[in-house]
């Protein structure tokens, strides 16, 4: 690449060039989506599908964990344009901060202004249970590293303001048409952490104190991405399990995608009327 960078804006241009070659059509998404785990069957209600492999883009790698499809979709929900990515880059799979924030890079690159990022979760806080939809408010980022370390890329803010990186305004239509629906959403503080182990009971007691309501392994890289960029974000986790130490049951991910199967009507009745009044 020209700016030297393997996961950087020329990158993200060429990267964006070859899904449009895949999918045809010229229409900017309205919102580009990422589905966490469990979670990708949203991609079902998006009308007038065509989708490429991640294999298939440029810098994307396979797909590898469970309940992550590897897949990126452009149609339309609720009538409206949007891209969405079935599954994600984590950097317990060894990849590096800069490639877990790339694709939205590529989702900006399509013309996605506004992102929609979601992920399965552990509820830190002790009157949320399993089946949960929270409003992500804020995060903590104990990865410990940053997409935006080396070089500026092209478009990018150096230092960018992190006082609000998830949208109020957004924020706001999440609740209002929750309520439409009839079903109540949780907010919180989601805390990022490395993985892929789940947290040890002392790690929760310390998450606890530190302001998180929940804790995944995803979704920070992105959302740091997206701002440098100036895109505005609104974010869902759904608490699948309790936390480490919160109750005797041991935690394992055949139990994430089990309650991310018996809440996915909630969230994709949700995702979907929040295009539609974007």
């Amino acid at each position: 690449m020209t700016d030297g960078t393997p996961y950087g804006a020329r990158a993200a241009a060429d990267a964006a060039t070859t899904i449009r070659r895949r999918v045809g059509g010229d229409h900017a998404p309205v919102l580009g989506i990422i589905l966490g785990s469990g979670l990708g069957g949203l991609a079902r209600r998006i009308e007038e599908a065509r989708d490429v492999p991640f294999a298939d883009v440029p810098g994307f790698p396979a797909a590898t964990v469970v309940g992550h499809a590897g897949r990126v979709i452009v149609g339309r929900l609720a009538g409206r344009p949007v891209v969405a990515l079935a599954g994600r880059f984590h950097m317990y799979e060894g990849h590096s901060a800069s490639l877990a924030g790339f694709p939205v890079r590529v989702l900006h690159a399509l013309g996605a202004r506004t992102l929609f990022v979601s992920n399965a979760a552990g509820g830190i806080r002790v009157t949320f249970t399993p089946g949960d939809l929270m409003i992500i408010t804020d995060h903590l980022n104990l990865m410990f590293r940053n997409p935006l370390a080396g070089a500026v890329e092209p478009g990018d803010v150096r230092f960018p303001d992190m006082s609000e990186p998830y949208d109020r305004a957004l924020a706001a239509v999440l609740r209002r048409e929750a309520t439409k629906l009839g079903f109540p959403l949780r907010e919180g503080v989601y805390c990022g952490l490395l993985g892929p182990t789940y947290e040890t009971p002392a790690e929760v007691r310390m998450l606890a104190t530190l302001g998180a309501d929940a804790v995944g392994m995803s979704t920070v890289p992105e959302v740091v991405v997206a701002r440098a960029i100036g895109m505005r974000v609104a974010g869902v986790s759904c608490i699948t399990n309790f936390a480490s130490g919160t109750t005797p049951n041991a935690l394992s991910h055949t139990e994430v995608i089990e309650t991310t199967a018996l809440v996915a009507s909630r969230f994709e009745s949700l995702v979907e009327r929040f295009v539609a009044v974007l």
